[in-house]
């Protein structure tokens, strides 16, 4: 297949941002991105727009920084409680996941319910009772620890069911 160069004109995930002029193959740029109007050809005369194109990416780069640093600002200061359903002798069922995270921090504060699942770096779930410390990636120069503390909820009757088989 051939390829062309394109110059972006907004911000295309997997791909680049504005201005950037990236190497796409011929159908991908002529059935998606031209005609959709997230890029146009690589050509001498448009390159020469490439100017306008770098003032709008710095706008946006130094707005999405400002809108991180606020929200990081208030992730510094939440102190979540959960709870996790424990069994007798201390049994988790279930465990802490980035969903139970995230709906955690929207109710401590609304403004930070626009955080993706994926930016909340939390190797595996948790599945104990204590605090603990979970990392949070706003941006790509900031990253933010987030104070979780878990504690146990026992459950009636959870091993009750398990005797009576």
């Amino acid at each position: 297949m051939s390829a062309i160069e394109v110059i972006l004109k907004e911000k295309v995930d997997g791909l680049g941002a504005e201005a950037d002029v990236v190497k796409v193959k011929r159908g991908f740029a002529n059935n998606f991105l031209i005609p959709t109007g997230r890029a146009y050809e690589a050509t001498r005369g448009n390159l020469r727009h490439r100017d306008a194109l770098n003032q709008k990416r710095a706008l946006r780069e130094a707005e999405e920084l400002q809108v991180a640093e606020k929200k990081a600002g208030r992730i510094k200061k939440a102190r979540l409680k959960l709870e996790l359903n424990t069994g007798q002798g201390g049994k988790a069922f279930g465990s802490i996941t980035t969903m139970d995270l995230l709906a955690g921090m929207a109710a401590f504060d609304k403004k930070l319910a626009g955080i993706d699942r994926h930016d909340i770096l939390l190797d595996k779930p948790i599945k104990s009772t204590g605090d603990f410390e979970v990392m949070v990636k706003l941006h790509q120069d900031i990253t933010v620890p987030l104070k979780v503390n878990v504690s146990a909820v026992p459950v009636e009757g959870a091993d009750a069911g398990a005797e009576s088989e």
